[in-house]
C-alpha cells in the first residue's frame, strides 16, 4: 500500500484455496489420458459434441484428423457442415436425413457411412448419439462418438464372397450338399437337394431331414449320425431317400468334420449321392452270380457223374477217375468258400481267411477234434475268389501225396502249414512231420506236380520250392500279397 507521496506503507496479502481447482485438473488430465489410451487401443475414433444452438461441434484429435479437420480448430468448435463435407457424397444426403429425423424425434442416433479422408483413403464409420432438449423440447445439444468399422467391413465382405463362391460352387455340382453346426443342427442345404425332394426351402432345416428318409431307415440313419457327432468320425450311410416323385431312391451319405486350428469341430459338410441305378444294378449282378454259383455247383456234380459212370465200364481208370473226383471236390469246396449261397457277397474277414480255407480243405484229417493233424500257424491273410482255387488245387495235391506217401499216411504223422507276410510277398510253409522216411524222387514231373505249378506260378505269379528233410518233405511257397486279394470289392472291404 502506498501514502499520498507515493511512499509505500504496507502491504495486504489475498490467500485463496485452490486445492479442488488443482485436484480437478489433474483428475481431467488423468482421465483424458485414459481416453487417450482406450481410444488407441479401440475402433472407436473419437467423440464429438454439437452445440445445436450455436452450431458449433467440438471434437478430439483423432475424431479431427479423421474428418480431414484441423484439430485445435476443432478443439474450439467448428460448423456441422465441415464434419459432414468429409462423408462419401454417396451417404451424404442420407445422413443429413438421419441427424434431422434425430432432432425431430427425440430419439438416439445411430449411422452408418463412410468418409473420405484428405489422402483418399475410404473408412467405413459407425456414428452414435443422444440428442439433449431444454425445457420448452428444443435440441441444444447433442454429443456422440464414432467408431471405424472399416476392417469389420472388409472382413464381413469376404465372408459374404467366400459364401457367395460357396453357394455357387455347390449349386453347380451334381450332388445334394448339405451343412451343418457342430452340434449338428442342418442350416443349409444346396440347389440339388431341394430339386430331388422337392421340399419347401427351409423346411428341412434342423432336425427334419430325417422324415423324408423311408421309415425303415429313419432310426438307423439317426444312430449313425449321433454316433458321427458323439465321435468326431466320418459319417458314411446308405439309405432310401424320397424323391419329389413320391418314390424312395436309394442314397449315400457321407459328410467330414471341419475342425479349426485347435481341433475343435466348427462344422460338418455333408453330400448325399443317388446311387438306385448303380445299387439296382448290383443286386442284378448279385442274382446272376447267384444262377451262375448254382449252375457251377451242378456243373461239378454232372462231372463227378460223369467220371463215376466212365470207370464203372473201365476198371484200370479207376484211379485216376478217384483222383479227378477228389480235385473236383476240392474245387467245389473253394467255390463254396468263396461263393457261399447264403450270402454270395459276403466281404467278412473273418469268412474269408486263409485258415478259413485251409479248415475247410482239411476238414477229412481233422475229424477227430481232440488230434488236430493238419493246423495252421503263423500270420493269416485275406484272400478272394481269384486266389482260393489255385490254392485249393495246391492244398489238396499237397494233402493227397501226404496221406499216401507221406505223414498223413502214418498214425501220428500232421502237417503244420505257416504262413507269413514278408513286405509285398506271402510265404506259404507245408511241413510234415513225424512220417515215413523218404526219399527225393528222382523226376518231379507228376500231373499233380505240374497242376501245383500251373496254379501257383500260372495263376498267382508265385514259386514252389520243395525240401525233403529227413522228418519230412517241406514245401515253401511265395506269391505276391496282391495276388491273394486281387479283387477290388473285397480290398476296400477288409482296408477301410
Amino acid at each position: 500500500m502506498l501514502d499520498d507521496a507515493g511512499e509505500p506503507m504496507g502491504s495486504v496479502c489475498v490467500v485463496i484455496d485452490i486445492t479442488d481447482r488443482v485436484t480437478a485438473e489433474k483428475a481431467l488430465a488423468r482421465s483424458e489420458e485414459r481416453l487417450s489410451l482406450a481410444l488407441g487401443g479401440s475402433s472407436l475414433v473419437g467423440t464429438w459434441d454439437w452445440d445445436v444452438v450455436e452450431n458449433r461441434v467440438t471434437a478430439d484429435d483423432r475424431f479431427a484428423r479423421l474428418y480431414g479437420l484441423d484439430p485445435l480448430r476443432a478443439g474450439v468448435g467448428v460448423p456441422v457442415e465441415e464434419f459432414i463435407a468429409a462423408i462419401h457424397p454417396d451417404d451424404a444426403e442420407r445422413v443429413r436425413s438421419e441427424i434431422e429425423a434425430a432432432l425431430q424425434s427425440r430419439g438416439d442416433y445411430h449411422s452408418e457411412y463412410r468418409v473420405v479422408s484428405t489422402d483418399g483413403t475410404v473408412h467405413w464409420i459407425v456414428a452414435s448419439g443422444r440428442v439433449r432438449f431444454n425445457g420448452e423440447g428444443a435440441p441444444v445439444r447433442f454429443p456422440g462418438v464414432v467408431m471405424d468399422v472399416s476392417e469389420q467391413k472388409r472382413i464381413a465382405e469376404a465372408l459374404a464372397e467366400s459364401e457367395l463362391r460357396f453357394r455357387t460352387l455347390a449349386d453347380t455340382m451334381p450332388q445334394m450338399i448339405w451343412s451343418t453346426l457342430p452340434d449338428g443342427y442342418h442350416d443349409y442345404y444346396n440347389a440339388r437337394w431341394y430339386e430331388f425332394t422337392g421340399v419347401p426351402v427351409g423346411t428341412t432345416d434342423g432336425a427334419a431331414w430325417n422324415a423324408i428318409f423311408h421309415p425303415d431307415d429313419q432310426e438307423r440313419a439317426w444312430a449313425v449320425w449321433r454316433d458321427s457327432l458323439a465321435t468326431g468320425e466320418p459319417y458314411e450311410i446308405e439309405y432310401r431317400l424320397r424323391h419329389h416323385s413320391g418314390r424312395y431312391r436309394w442314397t449315400l451319405g457321407r459328410a467330414l468334420p471341419i475342425r479349426d486350428v485347435s481341433g475343435t469341430i466348427v462344422r460338418w459338410i455333408g453330400t448325399c449321392t443317388d446311387i438306385h441305378e448303380s445299387r439296382q444294378s448290383a443286386q442284378e449282378r448279385e442274382l446272376v452270380a447267384q444262377e451262375l454259383s448254382h449252375r457251377i455247383k451242378n456243373i461239378f456234380a454232372v462231372l463227378t457223374g460223369i467220371i463215376s459212370l466212365s470207370a464203372r465200364s473201365n476198371p484200370e481208370a479207376k484211379p485216376f477217375a478217384d483222383q479227378l473226383r477228389q480235385r473236383i471236390h476240392a474245387l467245389g469246396e473253394a467255390h463254396d468258400f468263396v461263393r457261399p449261397h447264403t450270402n454270395l457277397s459276403s466281404t467278412d474277414e473273418d469268412t474269408r481267411k486263409l485258415s478259413a480255407l485251409i479248415q475247410r480243405l482239411m476238414r477229412p484229417y481233422n475229424e477227430d477234434a481232440s488230434q488236430q493233424r493238419v493246423v495252421f500257424t503263423g500270420q493269416d491273410t485275406v484272400v478272394d475268389d481269384a486266389a482260393a482255387t489255385p490254392l485249393a488245387l495246391l492244398f489238396h495235391e499237397l494233402a493227397t501225396n501226404a496221406a499216401k506217401y507221406g505223414a498223413l499216411s502214418t498214425e501220428g504223422g500232421r502237417v503244420e502249414i505257416s504262413g507269413e507276410e514278408s513286405g509285398e510277398i506271402y510265404r506259404l510253409v507245408w511241413r510234415e512231420i513225424d512220417g515215413p522216411p523218404i526219399d527225393m524222387p528222382a523226376e518231379n514231373t507228376g500231373f499233380g506236380t505240374r497242376l501245383v505249378g500251373l496254379s501257383v506260378e500260372g495263376q498267382m505269379r508265385g514259386k514252389v520250392e520243395r525240401r525233403w528233410k529227413a522228418e519230412g518233405l517241406e514245401v515253401m511257397v511265395e506269391v505276391p500279397a496282391e495276388s491273394l486279394i486281387r479283387s477290388t470289392r473285397l480290398r476296400a472291404a477288409t482296408t477301410s
